[in-house]
């Protein structure tokens, strides 16, 4: 009879089922590990379609655009052309590539450091954006020439007086951004905000 009454408790299978829910966190306010999970597949997925939109389309620049020949687009403002920059993005600290590709590795590095943490999407989508534009034009500086580390990156978007610049730029560019953004409103990378007790 006893042991009739203990497998009928309800109360300890609910016990039992809020230890799973909450992973062994014994404040119960952990989100689940999948979320963790979700999250940093988000980036990676997001980071792997920015890579490959970013080489599809420098090779396809790179097939079809010739030097100092302009293809127009949108009357004199947008134009394809095609521009190997040794700098960082839109031209930039041109006359240090292998300090640039150093900094670009250790931008990787990071990212990826803090993608085990990750829990919100947002910061997910931001840091995303980023590894995928950082390993679109370390691709170039490895395997291009002049040589490994000192590989000049394909730019070929021009758009009125702003420098020429390619998908790997416009998504570092729109990462950064949205970090700050998030930064600023106080969202952590784990979905807290600061000055809210978790």
């Amino acid at each position: 009879m006893d042991d009739e009454r203990v497998s009928q408790d309800p109360t300890a299978e609910n016990e039992t089922d809020a230890e799973d829910r909450n992973d062994g966190d014994p404040s119960g306010s952990a989100p689940p590990q999948p979320v963790k999970h979700q999250r940093r597949l988000l980036l990676f997925v997001i980071a792997g379609v920015v890579l490959a939109t970013d080489l599809l389309t420098k090779i396809l620049a790179v097939a079809n655009i010739e030097p100092g020949r302009p293809v127009w687009l949108i009357g004199d403002i947008v134009s394809l052309r095609l521009v190997r920059n040794p700098g960082a993005a839109f031209s930039m600290a041109t006359g240090m590539t292998w300090l640039l590709t150093l900094v670009a590795v250790g931008v990787v590095i990071g990212v990826v450091r803090i993608g085990r943490t990750l829990r919100s999407p947002w910061w997910a989508l931001g840091l995303g954006l980023v590894l995928g534009g950082a390993l679109g034009n370390l691709v170039d500086r490895f395997f291009r020439a002049p040589g490994v580390m000192q590989g000049h990156v394909v730019d070929f978007v021009s758009v009125g007086w702003w420098p020429v610049f390619n998908v790997a730029d416009s998504g570092i560019v729109c990462g950064a951004i949205l970090l700050v953004v998030l930064t600023l409103i106080g969202l952590e990378p784990d979905g807290t905000r600061k000055g809210v007790e978790k």
